[in-house]
């Protein structure tokens, strides 16, 4: 889903970027699961020679460096406003690079190349002639807004717009920008370096060559490509956020315990990590705003609903791993036994 806010799961853990283990991670805006694996890059040609990352946060900073990793590319242009935010992505740009080297995952060469092809400013005329410009920047649809007017005012006219919202309204961007049918989602999972699924969404305004453009884009940096139409929450999200509401629902009613509830997804469906587990690593207030956005803007789809316990939770503070307290106790990222 960071950390961002609205309708996106952020989560930071930097840990499990170099090494995946058989459990859940994340959330992009929710959570990802990963079985495997080492990403391998592509000599794949994406047909963009310069390539921009507007933001710098836990997504950004990992699309950057993904990016410059595929060698597909002559330019990444790394881009914040603010000095101390592009310091920090740079920084965690280092720091990964430094600990894929160190573990022997790169070499020395391949390192100093990564980082030298990524251009670092607060300068937004270096984004003027790139080819494919991600937006990466917080989960709010005015500031996007703002971002796409500024990139339509300096970007070339050909330039391809893509957003990494994890499930706001491609389709709304597409029409605040000054060209709907260059505009299409990329929703990146985190942490990117390791997930390996992107989601590329399209929109009634985008022409089918600049869809065709970004999914090549995303397969030649060693992730696998799906698309999807411009759908609430996409395929992930649309699929997971109600399986979680669902179960909180069970324990509302008593249907069953906490515990016999992620057991049973456990052991019965394969899953990693049961519902509730998962919504207490995300974030139960995550999945509040997530879902409640749903509820106002799609009042009369029968799959977006309300968990009473989940909304008595966000409102007494109980947010679960972050707070150390939701559907269970937690000591860091150490989970407990279920809460009282």
């Amino acid at each position: 889903l960071s950390r961002t806010t609205t309708i996106m799961i952020l989560l930071n853990y930097n840990k499990a970027v170099h090494r995946v283990p058989r459990k859940i991670i994340h959330p992009g805006m929710l959570t990802e699961i990963f079985f495997s694996s080492r990403q391998k890059s592509t000599s794949t040609k994406s047909g963009f020679d310069k390539v921009a990352v507007v933001g710098l946060g836990l997504m950004g900073h990992g699309v950057c460096q993904v990016a410059a990793a595929s060698k597909m590319h002559q330019t990444v242009i790394a881009y914040e406003p603010n000095m101390e935010f592009l310091d920090r992505g740079r920084q965690r740009i280092e720091k990964s690079v430094t600990t894929l080297l160190s573990k022997g995952k790169v070499s020395e060469e391949d390192a100093n190349r990564m980082l030298e092809s990524i251009k670092f400013t607060t300068d937004n005329a270096d984004l003027a002639d790139a080819d494919f410009v991600i937006e990466a920047v917080i989960e709010n649809m005015d500031l996007k807004k703002n971002v796409y007017q500024m990139l339509g005012e300096i970007c070339k006219p050909e330039a391809i717009f893509a957003s990494n919202t994890s499930s706001l309204s491609i389709t709304e961007m597409a029409e605040l920008s000054d060209r709907p049918e260059r505009l299409v989602g990329v929703h990146f999972f985190n942490p990117v370096q390791i997930m390996k699924l992107v989601e590329v969404i399209h929109t009634k305004h985008t022409d089918s060559s600049v869809i065709d453009k970004a999914f090549d884009w995303a397969k030649g940096l060693g992730k696998v490509a799906v698309k999807c139409d411009d759908t609430p929450g996409f395929i992930v999200n649309r699929l997971l956020v109600p399986n979680m509401v669902q179960a909180m629902m069970m324990v509302d009613r008593g249907d069953a315990t906490v515990r016999d509830i992620d057991l049973s997804m456990q052991l019965g469906a394969g899953h990693p990590m049961g519902p509730l587990h998962l919504a207490d690593y995300v974030g139960l207030d995550t999945c509040y705003y997530i879902m409640d956005g749903w509820i106002q803007k799609y009042p009369n789809e029968p799959g977006f609903t309300m968990a009473k316990g989940l909304k008595e939770r966000v409102n007494a503070g109980n947010l679960g791993r972050k707070t150390g307290k939701g559907f269970y106790n937690w000591d860091g990222d150490k989970r407990g036994d279920p809460a009282v």
